[in-house]
């Protein structure tokens, strides 16, 4: 109340009034109003205004009591909320590889929370620094509502650079190295700057369908060409250039002899006027045997 007293001093002080009275020719006085018609003028105020003033001032004395204490914030959400604009329901759409655990913890929604005082912008930056997360929208819908859109990163391939694999974008970034078992039927390219590249190889394997699922891996030689290795264990060397026409061949090759059944290690198709197939050590083996064998029964048949 003291404040209120000393502005009340201060207007009062001195309600002072110049009157002209006669007192003698050419001389004017200045009366000064008697103290009870002063105090008059306050009695007139309306009847309750003492009461506002104080709970004013009470009112103006906790907000700075609040603030200095760093708790403005906290107070005015908490009247927020309790005025019907607390945050209810939040809409999320968009998220497949993301988990909604994930999307509300960055969120950072607490009991209490106001939707007029949520800093949407602090929650895209804090939804796209999720890695799979490119682009994230987040509105206001009043009353209780915040409606989250995210558009995420597309897997495109599995990156294998050493021994760490990543989940690649088709533009070669990397999304992640939280791989498992959900990305077995990504295509794996190995090698530095197979990440890369990997876009023409898949494109070229698209034009082959029926060897897509046998392909096991990509590997990326020397920055130049491919070599695939397919589910069997069998290599195939590609050309550097030419690659669709040759994938093309040893379909027709494979159709007509049944080639990529056979017990053999690898396909070279890296010279244009011919292929070379590699056994395996041990057809080469029985291979080798094979004519001793033939030796021993003609010898036999001689004897008798």
């Amino acid at each position: 109340m003291l404040s209120l007293r000393r502005k009340a001093k201060e207007e009062t002080a001195f309600p002072l009034e110049a009157e002209l009275a006669p007192r003698g020719r050419g001389v004017a006085r200045l009366h000064q109003r008697p103290l009870w018609r002063q105090a008059g003028r306050l009695a007139e105020l309306p009847r309750g205004t003492g009461s506002v003033a104080a709970v004013a001032f009470l009112a103006a004395t906790i907000t700075y009591g609040v603030i200095l204490g760093g708790y403005g914030r906290m107070v005015s959400e908490s009247l927020i909320s309790a005025a019907g604009f607390g945050i209810e329901t939040v809409k999320l759409s968009g998220q497949r590889e993301t988990s909604d655990y994930q999307i509300l913890s960055a969120l950072g929604i607490e009991e209490g929370t106001s939707l007029s005082l949520f800093d949407v912008d602090g929650a895209r930056e804090r939804l796209t620094s999720i890695a799979w997360i490119k682009n994230a929208s987040v509105m206001k819908l009043y009353p209780n509502t915040l409606k989250v859109t995210v558009e995420e990163r597309i897997p495109f391939a599995l990156w294998q650079d050493g021994d760490v694999v990543s989940i690649i974008n088709e533009q070669g970034d990397i999304i992640t190295r939280e791989v498992d078992g959900r990305y077995a039927n990504l295509l794996l390219v190995v090698n530095d700057g197979a990440e890369k590249r990997a876009g023409e190889i898949i494109s070229a394997l698209e034009d082959v369908p029926s060897l897509r699922p046998r392909v096991r891996a990509a590997f990326l030689v020397s920055h130049r060409r491919w070599d695939l290795m397919l589910e069997n264990g069998i290599t195939v060397r590609l050309p550097e250039s030419g690659m669709s026409a040759a994938l093309a061949e040893l379909l027709r090759m494979d159709a007509d002899n049944a080639l990529l059944t056979r017990d053999i290690a690898a396909v070279d198709m890296r010279l244009p006027d011919r292929i070379v197939v590699r056994l395996t050590d041990e057809a080469v083996k029985r291979r080798d045997e094979a004519p001793k064998g033939r030796d021993k029964v003609a010898k036999r048949g001689a004897n008798t």
